[in-house]
């Protein structure tokens, strides 16, 4: 599609799988949780239960992996009906630390990408996730150097965006979000009339997937981060 980026001033990068690897290893942990409970239900139904959970509990503990740890733990004592032994669930928790102390992984070309664009544009980070949680990645990314600012948010709908905009004096005509999330990264940002990229990542939490109809809302889709440098 044609793009038009000669006004955008500050460019917001989503981080988890825009940035580094995130969603792979919630869906490792998935598959290991699915493991711990085989004695009790199919993979497909623990599947269906735990994303159920996390659904029922987003509102209480937010996004990240916490929020995912106590959802694996309430989810294996329904699942299990209270039947869940000490030690599985010793093993549920470890699945959580594991994933917080995971390495960080940067996605292909993001490095060369920031250092190419902090020379013209100023970059912020705006994610979602626990605050702890994405500090230590950004300080373990490498990355902190290029970013005017990290902000991580509650939720991303049109409200977060603006408020967020409003507070820092940037003017939505002049803003441009990339990530990988259409409901989130995408969707809210147009709305409120600023600019978005799409970069998918080849696994999406279901709760991030959304139907976009291109005929009313325009933004541009690059395969890979590098690509956008094709554009500004």
């Amino acid at each position: 599609m044609e793009v038009d980026f000669a006004g955008i001033k500050v460019i917001g990068f989503d981080a988890d799988d825009t940035l580094w690897v995130n969603e792979t290893y919630f869906r490792e942990a998935e598959e290991q949780f699915a493991g711990l409970l085989e004695q009790y239900e199919t993979k497909n139904k623990i599947d269906q239960e735990l994303f159920k959970m996390e659904m029922k509990n987003l509102e209480l503990y937010g996004y990240g992996i916490k929020g995912f740890m106590l959802s694996m733990i309430e989810s294996a004592l329904e699942l299990s009906n209270n039947e869940v032994s000490q030690a599985t669930l010793s093993e549920i928790m470890n699945l959580g630390k594991k994933m917080i102390a995971h390495p960080v992984e940067l996605l292909d070309g993001v490095e060369e990408v920031l250092e190419t664009l902090t020379q013209k544009y100023r970059l912020i980070v705006l994610t979602k996730g626990d605050l702890l949680d994405q500090e230590r990645k950004l300080e373990r990314s490498g990355l902190s150097r290029y970013f005017h600012h990290v902000e991580v948010l509650s939720d991303k709908k049109e409200a977060n965006y603006q408020n967020l905009l409003d507070h820092l004096e940037i003017n939505v005509k002049e803003f441009l979000m990339i990530g990988n999330s259409l409901r989130s990264d995408v969707l809210p940002i147009i709305q409120i009339g600023a600019h978005a990229v799409h970069v998918p990542f080849h696994t999406t939490w279901q709760h991030e997937e959304a139907k976009v109809d291109t005929k009313v809302h325009k933004y541009l889709t690059v395969s890979s981060l590098k690509n956008i440098l094709a554009y500004l």
